[in-house]
């Protein structure tokens, strides 16, 4: 953050400053976790369901931390205020305005954001200082703090952007206005909360209206919802995909490792692309980064080689590995809805070509009324893939079984630990074995596959 005294901060928020000469001042980062408050830097402390981040803050002042953002009186040096989301959302927005030389990126989508946001923030980083922390920053909460991250220094802020709603996008964009702004997919993912696709393209949309006249929007040529989205902005459009894109992908192949290699051309230019990640989605969310990367300036040349280079970041997101015993494992456990598991699926049979293949698939959450079809569609599909066998987990996956009928061999398991049972029983060396589920409920799983003699299942 940049640096701002408690009187400033007071006044940004609404709040007012106790137990502290107005200018003392923050000079380190803003966390709202206490054991992460740097030096000079600013704590905010939540009341949670389980412990109140009131109670650590003299200890977090001791430690060196400038001040608190809170609702109470602690005796500390703070900055009081009624509401700790607001005053961040303030505070993230008054930093913005007083960085002139900021380039903020905003990305959104159903599927692939948070990789997506890594890519950007990989090649973005070869053109200056970039701020595009790992995990899954998009809400409320992380929205602003990844904001508050960037200081005088920054040249360029990749912000993800997540919705449960209509306006949720909206509101995020009002606290830091992105200039470069980006549309990955519409999908079925949280279609339990926006009724239909309609409505998720409805709300995901509201990032290329808020773009200024002179930003640039890009938007997948390949997805209706996406590319139809050109005529709700007044920015630059830059369409990415394989047909009918500005920046575009042809030749398409996978190794054996399920890495893409394409040809990638804009305006005159085109280049071969090798990708180091696994996953034939990674084309789009590749195509997404790389007319980030050239509406920063970057030279194509250049780009075509630095894709070569990107990688996983954020955990749990198509991670592959293999094993001392020849086991390949594909992490793709940090969340699940029918369009990621569909990619994660087909990356497992490019992987799988001559291995055998296994499938661990847990619930897919937030899908509303397409819950069951939704289910059924991506155990049909594995089933089309030739995906030699499926465990699904948890008595609600049921579905995907049901979807699966053709396969011969298929497994519920009640339960992470028995989905680790059943892979203990019979784990080959040639195996190639898929994790994905929403959040938490494979997790267990692809732990036990890293690290099978220190996870216990549970």
């Amino acid at each position: 953050m940049i640096p701002m005294t408690l009187a400033a901060i007071a006044a940004v928020t609404g709040g007012r400053v106790v137990n502290a000469a107005e200018d003392v001042t923050v000079t380190g980062g803003v966390e709202y976790d206490s054991r992460k408050v740097p030096a000079g830097g600013l704590f905010v402390a939540f009341e949670g369901e389980k412990a109140d981040g009131h109670d650590y803050a003299p200890a977090v002042i001791e430690a060196g931390a400038a001040g608190v953002l809170g609702t109470k009186d602690v005796g500390v040096p703070s900055v009081i205020v009624e509401d700790q989301l607001a005053a961040l959302a303030a505070l993230a927005r008054h930093v913005t305005k007083n960085l002139d030389k900021l380039t903020i990126v905003g990305l959104t989508g159903s599927s692939g954001k948070t990789t997506t946001k890594d890519y950007i923030g990989q090649l973005l980083a070869r053109l200056g200082p970039t701020v595009a922390p790992a995990g899954s920053l998009n809400n409320e909460l992380g929205f602003p703090y990844t904001v508050l991250q960037a200081t005088a220094e920054t040249r360029f802020l990749v912000l993800e952007m997540g919705a449960r709603g209509i306006g949720h996008i909206r509101y995020l964009t009002e606290i830091a206005q992105p200039r470069i702004g980006v549309v990955l997919n519409v999908g079925a993912a949280h279609i339990g909360e926006f009724g239909s696709v309609e409505g998720t393209a409805l709300a995901k949309g509201e990032l290329v209206e808020a773009l200024p006249a002179d930003g640039v929007a890009i938007l997948n040529a390949d997805d209706p919802l996406v590319s139809g989205m050109a005529a709700r902005t007044s920015a630059k459009v830059i369409l990415t995909g394989e047909a009918g894109a500005g920046v575009r992908a042809s030749e398409v192949s996978l190794d054996d490792a399920g890495r893409a290699t394409y040809t990638m051309k804009f305006n005159e230019k085109s280049g071969l692309v090798r990708l180091a990640v696994a996953g034939r989605h990674q084309v789009a969310n590749t195509l997404a980064a790389a007319a980030v990367a050239l509406s920063a300036g970057m030279d194509f040349d250049e780009l075509v080689e630095a894709l070569g280079e990107v990688g996983i970041v954020s955990g749990r997101r198509m991670d592959v590995f293999d094993r001392e015993d020849g086991v390949r494992v594909i992490d793709d456990s940090y969340n699940a809805n029918p369009s990621s598991t569909s990619a994660a699926l087909r990356a497992l049979a490019a992987m799988g070509r001559d291995r055998r293949t296994t499938a661990v698939l847990g619930y897919m959450a937030e899908l509303g009324e397409y819950e069951i079809s939704g289910h059924r569609d991506v155990g049909r599909l594995a089933a089309e893939l030739g995906v030699d066998r499926l465990i699904a987990v948890g008595e609600n996956t049921r579905p995907i079984l049901d979807g699966a009928s053709a396969m011969a061999e298929k497994h519920l398991a009640a339960d992470q630990a028995e989905a680790i049972a059943i892979l203990k029983n019979d784990l080959r060396a040639d195996d190639v074995v898929l994790v994905k589920g929403s959040r938490y409920r494979t997790w267990d799983v692809a732990d036990w596959l890293r690290h099978p003699e220190e996870v216990q299942p549970k």
